[in-house]
């Protein structure tokens, strides 16, 4: 095979026959049927250059596919590239590509960048490092690779396996702890108020302690009645505050109503803000150039999702819909963060379909069941879903089953990532609490 940038229709480069690996098929070894049509990812080494006379990587934006290397609709510059020279093609799953030509079509390239630069040791060489991807019709590609393709309708996206990845940074954590206590003698403390009986609390609350005992981290809690009073909710912040062996304290949100949550919250000591919602460290999550003590942990959790997915935010449109205090506002915080460009829609915004559907990423945290259809969607975005909500089904053996802000049936042929509910934002969240109380910990004993 021969891969081939085409300058327009003017000029072209082609990779030399001698280049190792032109095509290195990456998929995911439990996929037994790659699913049509599928996305190239082009991941492109440096190219090297004689001088722009033959070459201006700025005016590329399409690809040829080749299957003959001697192709004589390319006039390569020989001798320019390295011997090694060879991209990597990642096939992955994705729902929307139409059927093209099958006749050596050009493809456009999406989410193209370069840059150029001299090198150092000689003035005659260029060189451009590029990105790029570009959808190819499958059964073309599918016969040369030899990969079985299954029916067009079966495309579904890649879930996104939060449970997993968890699993692996509570792992990371419980070793992390271990050390620590065979070192200094010291363990992380998380201590958590709890206030009233709301079903979903209390499990949160349970789910975050049977995490810090199998991470080895202490846990304690102070339970109070929906009754209960404003002093004493904040006489127990206040003996927490005071314990060397907390290292985090977390108020389980929502607090009834007849309690003053920002009074409360403001009671907690700063560098023991585990849940990342004391005013200075929202704050400083706000302002540019200033660094909070703490992320909120289900935002930090969505985009440590991204990252570990392998999603580049930077650069990308990015929607939340929501704008909470727990969740949509530090989210869309978080995103620009990481030089994402942010959108909120909230239950106000004028036509969130149209919206949503123009972003990259969209993240939700509306509390609206089955809110985002599949036709909000871009194809190809990437959609984490933050919302958990029990639906009656007398097929379950608890009754009932959780279902997301997303209509998971029609996300899944759009989307090209997506996080199953549940299964996906929930078990980051309690990842990310464990890593803010080992991180307080570490800090208050100058553990490195």
């Amino acid at each position: 095979m021969a891969f081939v940038w085409h300058k327009w229709l003017r000029k072209s480069i082609r990779f030399p026959s001698t280049s190792r690996a032109l095509f290195t098929l990456k998929s995911d070894p439990s996929q037994e049927i790659i699913k049509s049509p599928p996305l190239l990812s082009l991941d492109l080494p440096d190219i090297w250059t004689s001088n722009s006379k033959y070459f201006d990587p700025p005016s590329i934006r399409e690809c040829r596919i080749s299957k003959d290397s001697s192709d004589s609709s390319t006039k390569g510059i020989e001798g320019v590239l390295p011997g090694d020279f060879g991209p990597e093609i990642s096939l992955r799953l994705d729902a929307w590509h139409c059927c093209m030509e099958e006749d050596f079509p050009l493809f456009p390239l999406s989410e193209f960048s370069e840059s150029k630069f001299s090198k150092e040791d000689s003035a005659s060489l260029m060189k451009w490092p590029c990105m790029g991807s570009c959808p190819v019709i499958a059964p073309v590609l599918a016969a040369w690779l030899g990969v079985e393709l299954g029916a067009a309708n079966e495309c579904s996206a890649r879930v996104i396996d939060g449970k997993l990845v968890a699993e692996k940074i509570r792992a990371g954590i419980a070793a992390e702890v271990m050390r620590m206590k065979e070192s200094i003698g010291k363990v992380p403390g998380l201590a958590v108020i709890l206030v009233g009986q709301r079903r979903d609390s209390k499990t949160y609350v349970r789910n975050k302690r049977i995490a810090c005992e199998e991470a080895g981290i202490n846990f304690v809690m102070a339970k109070f009645s929906d009754t209960c009073s404003e002093d004493e909710v904040c006489e127990a912040l206040s003996s927490f505050n005071e314990n060397p062996s907390v290292h985090g304290i977390l108020v389980q949100l929502p607090l009834p109503h007849h309690l003053d949550e920002e009074k409360i919250l403001n009671e907690l000591r700063l560098e023991k803000d585990v849940d990342g919602f004391h005013p200075l460290n929202i704050g400083n999550l706000a302002m540019r150039g200033r660094e909070p003590l703490f992320i909120p942990c289900t935002p930090k959790g969505c985009v440590e999702l991204l990252l570990r997915s392998g999603v580049d935010i930077m650069g990308k449109r990015a929607v939340v819909i929501g704008r909470s205090n727990i969740v949509g506002l530090p989210t869309s915080l978080l995103l620009q963060r990481h030089h994402a460009t942010v959108s909120t829609v909230h239950a106000l915004t004028k036509n969130p379909e149209q919206i949503t559907c123009e972003a990259d990423i969209v993240v939700t945290a509306a509390g609206v069941p089955n809110l985002v259809r599949g036709n909000w969607l871009k194809p190809g975005a990437v959609v984490i879903d933050v919302g958990t909500y029990p639906l009656e089904d007398s097929t379950s053996e608890y009754g009932y089953r959780l279902i997301g802000d997303v209509c998971y049936e029609e996300a899944v042929t759009v989307a090209s990532a997506i996080t199953p509910v549940p299964g996906g934002v929930g078990p980051m969240t309690i990842a990310m609490l464990l890593v803010n109380t080992l991180d307080s910990a570490k800090r208050a004993f100058n553990f490195s």
